[in-house]
């Protein structure tokens, strides 16, 4: 696996530097449109509606609709706005993983200690394992602000980044809201029928039968001189530095709770600050934060 984003989990002033994995992938088998009467490649254009003209990606600006008038959006519209150019996951929160819906999960990402020591790294993992708790972190990943949960999976910490509230539709569905009569008996047998079906979770034991089918169809045609010559049809198409090691971890972990206890009383914060692991890039130097009032985002 090739790393997509490198940057540093970050929570009171512990620091641990991590690389980032896309923990999914799609196996679906990549197919083109092709005209039927002689197998040529279907291919888009970018046409404009007012003149007709093919337009390269380079004159291509977006723009926002309302139904009733367009905005139009450029390049140096879009260059103007606040963005994020730090390379921070900032915890927000600590919370009972039972209370994270599965429904807003999205897209997963396995985390690697990016360091001369993983100490931090692990330790955050344990104590995630041990308080059966999930972080609720946010960052920055292609120009968008990210709202995710850290989990742990096995011996790696998983970030899976998380829909927003507004993004996940409400079920209200007039059928449920009628008193339905269960007897005792009914209830008993449907248990009766899903004890039957007991059984442990595998993934590995589930395939998708399609797409073997297909492949199986690929190669047959392909055994058969049931194919033409790549090339001649399609064409041809062209197609992230170690952190530092962890100082004192121990001083930064107590610090960070001094710090978060203060805060939460009103206190006035003169809490010293500390490094648990800094970066190449820092130079070893912690940022202070303030927990769950300021979410650094990375880019």
């Amino acid at each position: 696996m090739r790393s997509i984003w490198k940057g540093a989990l970050t929570f009171g002033l512990v620091n641990v530097p991590v690389k980032v994995y896309s923990a999914t992938e799609d196996h679906d088998v990549s197919l083109h449109q092709v005209h039927n009467k002689d197998g040529g490649r279907i291919r888009y254009q970018r046409v404009c509606e007012i003149d007709g003209e093919v337009v390269p990606y380079s004159d291509i600006d977006r723009a926002y609709d309302d139904g009733a008038q367009t905005v139009i959006l450029t390049k140096d519209d879009f260059d103007a706005l606040p963005a994020e150019k730090s390379r921070e996951i900032d915890v927000v929160e600590f919370v009972p993983s039972e209370q994270v819906d599965p429904l807003l999960f999205d897209k997963a990402y396995y985390l690697e200690p990016d360091s001369a020591s993983p100490k931090a790294y692990v330790l955050l993992r344990r104590t995630l394992e041990q308080t059966d708790r999930t972080a609720i972190v946010r960052f920055s990943l292609r120009q968008k602000t990210r709202l995710a949960a850290l989990r742990v999976r096995g011996d790696v910490l998983v970030l899976q980044t998380l829909l927003w509230s507004d993004e996940v539709r409400e079920a209200a569905f007039p059928s449920l809201e009628e008193d339905v009569k269960i007897s005792g008996k009914e209830l008993e047998l449907s248990a009766a029928l899903v004890d039957s079906f007991a059984s442990d979770f595998d993934p590995t034991e589930f395939t998708d039968d399609y797409q073997e089918e297909l492949r199986t169809l690929i190669k047959a045609k392909i055994e058969q001189g049931d194919a033409i010559d790549t090339a001649e049809t399609f064409g041809t198409e062209d197609e992230g530095d170690g952190g530092g090691e962890v100082i004192d971890l121990m001083e930064a972990l107590r610090a960070s709770v001094e710090r978060s206890r203060a805060a939460r009383s009103g206190k006035k914060d003169d809490t010293p600050s500390g490094n648990a692991s800094g970066s190449a890039e820092s130079g070893g130097a912690a940022k202070k934060k303030t927990p769950r009032k300021k979410a650094a985002k990375a880019s």
